[in-house]
C-alpha cells in the first residue's frame, strides 16, 4: 500500500528547460488524423501488436504440440516475460543515448527474423524447444526496447497539446490488439502450425517500413557527453524520486496491478461459479477488452475536464467501488458489466498520466523516467497471479473478490491522504 505522503503538500515540479522546441512550434498545430509521421508510427505498431498478440496464444499452443508437457508451455510463457522484469532500467539507459529510430527499426528487423525463424522451423518439422525458448526470450528483450522507445517518440511526433489525444489513440490500439489478436491467433494456428509466426513476422516488416517512411527526428538533439551505464540508470531513478506526484502514482499503480493480476484469475473462476460457460468467459473478457476500447476513446475528454489529482484519486475509488461489486456479484451479466467497467477506467488513468509524465520530463531522461516507472509498478504482476491462486485454493472465490476489495479500499483511501496527490493541479496538455 502506499502510505499518505507526511511532508508538506508540494506541487510537482515544474518540468526542467526543455531539450528541444515543441512539436508544434514549427508551424501550424495539424490534427492529429492528418500527422503523417504519427500516423505512420501508430498505424506500423498496430499491425505488429495484433501479430505478437496473435502469438501469445499461439506459443503455447505450439509448444503443448510439439512436447506434450504444459510445464513445458508454462516455461516458454515465462522466459518471454522475464526481459520484461529484468531489462527496462538498463534498456531505458540505451534508449536515451542510442537514436531511438534507428533502434526501432532494429528491433522490428531482428524480431521479423525471430518469428520467421519459427515459422520455417514449424514448416520444416524440424522445430524444437530450445529454439522457441531462444526466440521467445529475444522477441521479449526487443520489445522492451521498442516499446520504451515508441512511447518517449511521442512528445517529438506530435504537438504537446496532442499529447493526451495521442495516448489515447495507443491505448485504444493496444486494447484491440489483445481483443482481436487473441482469438486471431487460434484461428491462425488452427490453419497451420508456422502460420501465426509468419503472420507475425511480415507484422514486424509493416512496422519497419512505416518507421523509414517517418521524417521526425524521435529525440532532441543530445550532448556528447554520457556517463557510464549505472550512472545513467542513477539519474532516471533520481529525477523520478524528486517528483512527489509521480513517485507515489507509481507506487499507487503497483498496488493496483497487483490487483488486478489477481483479479483475472478470480473473476473467471467466480464466472464459473454462478453459471457461465466457457464460451460465456471468454465472451466477458472480450466485452471487458471493448470497455477499454470505449476507455481509451474516452479519455482526451476525461483529460480536459477533470483535474489530475482528481482523476488519480476518483479512479481508484471507482475500482474499489466496482471490485465489491464483483464480489457481490450472483449473476453473470452484472460481473461482466463490472468487469467491463474497471477495464474502462484503465485508459483514463493511463493517458493522463502519462500525458503528465511526458509533458515534465527532459526528453533526455524520457527512456529512463519511463523505465523506472515500469519496474516498480510492473514489479507487482507476478505476486498478484501468486496471490490469486493462493486466495482461491485458501479462501474460495467470494472471499478472494472480497480480499481484493479491500486491498482497493486501502489503495484508494492512500490516494485521497497523499498530499503529492491531492496537491496536483489540473493535466498540463490541454
Amino acid at each position: 500500500m502506499t502510505s499518505p505522503d507526511t511532508r508538506a503538500p508540494a506541487e510537482p515540479r515544474p518540468p526542467d528547460p526543455p531539450d528541444a522546441p515543441d512539436a508544434a512550434a514549427a508551424g501550424p498545430v495539424v490534427p492529429l488524423h492528418r500527422n503523417r509521421d504519427f500516423l505512420l508510427l501508430w498505424g506500423g505498431s498496430a499491425v505488429s501488436l495484433l501479430g505478437s498478440t496473435a502469438t501469445t496464444i499461439a506459443y503455447p499452443l505450439l509448444v503443448l504440440a510439439i512436447t506434450g508437457s504444459p510445464f513445458a508451455a508454462g516455461l516458454a510463457g515465462f522466459v518471454a516475460l522475464l526481459p520484461a522484469l529484468l531489462l527496462p532500467l538498463p534498456a531505458g539507459a540505451l534508449v536515451d543515448r542510442w537514436p531511438r529510430r534507428r533502434l526501432m527499426i532494429w528491433c522490428d528487423a531482428l524480431r521479423a527474423l525471430g518469428a520467421a525463424a519459427i515459422a520455417v522451423a514449424a514448416a520444416l518439422g524440424v522445430l524444437g524447444l530450445p529454439l522457441v525458448l531462444a526466440v521467445s526470450f529475444v522477441e521479449g528483450a526487443l520489445t522492451v526496447f521498442h516499446g520504451l522507445a515508441a512511447h518517449a517518440a511521442v512528445p517529438n511526433v506530435v504537438p504537446k497539446s496532442q499529447l493526451p489525444l495521442a495516448l489515447s489513440r495507443n491505448e485504444a490500439r493496444g486494447r484491440a490488439a489483445v481483443m482481436l489478436g487473441t482469438p486471431l491467433g487460434g484461428v491462425l494456428f488452427g490453419l497451420g502450425r508456422a502460420v501465426p509466426f509468419l503472420a507475425d513476422a511480415l507484422s514486424y516488416l509493416v512496422s519497419l517500413t512505416g518507421l523509414l517512411f517517418i521524417r521526425k527526428e524521435f529525440e532532441a538533439e543530445r550532448s556528447s557527453r554520457a556517463g557510464s551505464m549505472g550512472e545513467q540508470v542513477r539519474e532516471g531513478l533520481r529525477w523520478l524520486w524528486r517528483q512527489p506526484f509521480l513517485r507515489t502514482t507509481t507506487l499507487l499503480v503497483a498496488g493496483s496491478n497487483l490487483m488486478f493480476r489477481a483479479l483475472f484469475l478470480v473473476t473467471i473462476v467466480l464466472a464459473t461459479d454462478v453459471g457461465a460457460s466457457s464460451a460465456g468467459v471468454g465472451l466477458m473478457v472480450g466485452v471487458a477488452g471493448g470497455g477499454g476500447v470505449l476507455g481509451s476513446l474516452a479519455a482526451p475528454w476525461f483529460a480536459r475536464r477533470v483535474a489530475l489529482g482528481s482523476l488519480v484519486i476518483g479512479a481508484n475509488w471507482a475500482w474499489a467501488v466496482l471490485m465489491a461489486v464483483i464480489a457481490f456479484s450472483r449473476g453473470p451479466f452484472t460481473l461482466a458489466a463490472a468487469y467491463a467497467a474497471m477495464w474502462f477506467v484503465g485508459p483514463l488513468w493511463n493517458v493522463a498520466l502519462g500525458s503528465y509524465q511526458l509533458g515534465i520530463t527532459p526528453d533526455r531522461l524520457r527512456g529512463r523516467v519511463l523505465a523506472a516507472m515500469t519496474t516498480l509498478s510492473n514489479g507487482a504482476l507476478p505476486i498478484g497471479s501468486l496471490l490469486g491462486g493462493l486466495l482461491l485454493d485458501s479462501a474460495g472465490a467470494r472471499t478472494a473478490a472480497l480480499a481484493l476489495a479491500g486491498w482497493m479500499v486501502l489503495i484508494a483511501g492512500a490516494a485521497s491522504l497523499a498530499r503529492s496527490v491531492r496537491g496536483t493541479p489540473g493535466a498540463p496538455a490541454r
